[in-house]
């Protein structure tokens, strides 16, 4: 794996090259891994892949919880790993345990031997040894260590223990490492931020090719993360790339570029697209002007999006977003996903996840390209303020 900062913006943001593995492009950051579920989108066909911008829609996070059923460990390493068995071989596959749809962390029952999950089959005790295994197996191009998330209400002392375990865990992940992919550090630390700094400190101090932040997206606000990702990034060093999960909508990927993240795994487009919402919002470097709200409660606009499922989508002949390349907008219009959500056809899922995924792609893009020219911090301001006045006009409109 190779990592270089290309360029810098307003104190900790950052715009840089990763290469991994053998996908034939660099990719580009800051970027977004895609949602799989075991392994492809949810709702994306791999006919559509190359409709995707490119080579921004390669990477993909994988949970190797999802492989648990099915197909044995052993069988997927006889195939040769994930990629010739996902007919991936051009993607990046990054492998975090967490997600927020199907494995999802369980502080409660997690304990000294090994990380706790909640999974539609019930939950799941993985120790670091069975996790290693899977990481072997599965050969991805990238994959982060067993960590023992707490949300931000956890005691201090559940706190500590937590920190405890993911340097243990981290430390026996790295001797079990066959050398398949980079690896990521694990770091958490809960809401306090001298724990939190001190973890990753310790984290630095090991042989990781870059660093994943944990803990976050489970009842923190947004004041209370700034002072913990400071503290963090802080003590990271600058060469090495760092990760994050749970920071996905657009104000919170704002919020962590700014604090110096350059990897973001979300499932942000997952959820937008399973409620039936459309991205909108400008994608001009600078976002300079708003498109006027008209009051609509039927609308399901925000300013960020707009809910498909609307009657007053029910005859509109235009494309989700005018001048819009994505696949769905070139060839579909609102009405028509209208109608399909109406018959709950699939399509309409498939279709809206397409457009949902080239806009939130072309969204990190005029990211990379407002760091590049020195104007993240205008970027960001000129975005979160267009969305609370949008959010204030909607108000007065009640």
């Amino acid at each position: 794996m190779k990592f270089v900062v290309k360029a810098w913006s307003n104190g900790k943001a950052r715009a840089g090259v990763l290469q991994l593995g053998s996908c034939p492009h660099p990719i580009e950051t800051p970027a977004l891994l895609l949602t799989t579920r075991k392994g492809l989108p949810v709702f994306i066909p791999p006919d559509h892949f190359p409709s995707l911008p490119s080579p921004d829609s390669l990477l993909f996070h994988v949970s190797p919880l999802h492989f648990l059923e099915g197909i044995s460990l052993k069988a997927i390493s006889n195939i040769g790993g994930l990629h010739p068995l996902l007919g991936l071989r051009d993607h990046i596959l990054v492998a975090v345990p967490r997600d927020s749809i199907i494995s999802i962390p369980d502080h409660d029952s997690t304990n000294r031997i090994g990380a706790s999950f909640e999974t539609p089959s019930g939950r799941m005790l993985i120790k670091p040894a069975e996790y290693m295994e899977m990481i072997s197996s599965m050969r991805p191009n990238l994959w982060t260590t067993l960590a023992d998330e707490v949300p931000a209400w956890a005691s201090e002392k559940r706190n500590k223990a937590s920190v405890e375990r993911t340097l243990r865990w981290l430390d026996e992940c790295i001797i079990s490492n066959s050398k398949d992919g980079a690896v990521f550090g694990s770091i958490v630390g809960g809401s306090r931020v001298e724990v939190r700094q001190s973890c990753a400190q310790e984290v630095s101090r090991r042989n990781v090719e870059g660093f994943w932040i944990g803990g976050f997206g489970l009842g923190e606000s947004m004041e209370e993360r700034n002072p913990l990702l400071s503290a963090v990034m802080d003590s990271l060093p600058q060469e090495k790339p760092r990760l994050i999960s749970g920071l996905g909508l657009p104000e919170e990927v704002l919020q962590g570029v700014a604090a110096g993240i350059d990897l973001f795994d979300s499932t942000y487009i997952y959820h937008l697209t399973l409620g039936g919402f459309a991205l909108t919002f400008p994608l001009e470097r600078i976002v300079t002007q708003i498109t006027k709200y008209q009051p609509n409660s039927d609308s399901g606009s925000d300013g960020t999006k707009i809910n498909l499922k609307a009657t007053m989508y029910r005859k509109d002949t235009s494309p989700i977003v005018d001048n819009c390349k994505c696949y769905t907008c070139q060839n579909h219009t609102k009405a028509y996903i209208n109608h399909l959500f109406n018959v709950h056809e699939m399509l309409a899922h498939i279709l809206l996840e397409i457009h949902n995924t080239h806009h939130y792609l072309g969204f990190f893009c005029s990211i990379r390209e407002a760091i590049q020219e020195g104007k993240f911090e205008q970027f960001r301001q000129k975005f979160v303020g267009s969305r609370r006045e949008h959010l204030f006009s909607a108000a007065l409109s009640i």
